[in-house]
């Protein structure tokens, strides 16, 4: 009988203020900033879903059913994507060796032109990231990030 109830302007506050809501603006931060650079090189065509969607597509080429695990969309959501960034030029799909049913989607030429202004591209955000913080806060963030996502859930 002893608890107390937040009230609504502590709730609201709570839900303003917590590390979840900075993990997410801190994503945001670094997708805003990712989508405005690769525009910039040309890539003007993609949507932050398809930039949900390319990270997860291996160099060598990922089967669908694959990325749409990796990027926790269906299936169908994943076959629209694909399909989209196929007609953009960005990736091709091919037969998979292992089970002809399934197919293996590629990065085409321009893919990998992407795949290069988003390496550039990261180095740039990282490089206006140490900044902001400093070489050694960087690598300090860099590190405790690490250690939470590698870090496996309890229970």
């Amino acid at each position: 009988m002893g608890e107390t109830t937040p009230d609504r302007d502590a709730i609201a506050s709570y839900r303003d203020h917590h590390i979840g809501r900075l993990f997410l603006r801190a994503h945001r931060d670094f997708s805003e900033r990712a989508m405005c650079k690769l525009q910039e090189r040309g890539h003007d065509g993609l949507g932050p879903a398809h930039m949900g969607l390319l990270p997860h597509l291996d160099v060598d080429g990922t089967r669908a059913s694959v990325l749409a695990e990796r990027a926790a969309i269906s299936k169908q959501a994943a076959g629209v994507l694909v399909q989209d960034l196929e007609s953009k030029g960005y990736v091709r799909r091919e037969p998979d060796p292992a089970d002809r049913r399934a197919a293996i989607v590629c990065f085409t030429a321009d893919g990998e032109r992407f795949l290069r202004d988003a390496y550039d591209v990261k180095h740039e955000i990282e490089a206006e990231y140490r900044a902001i913080l400093g070489e050694s806060g960087f690598d300090r963030l860099q590190h405790l990030l690490s250690q939470i996502v590698d870090d496996p859930p309890m229970g």
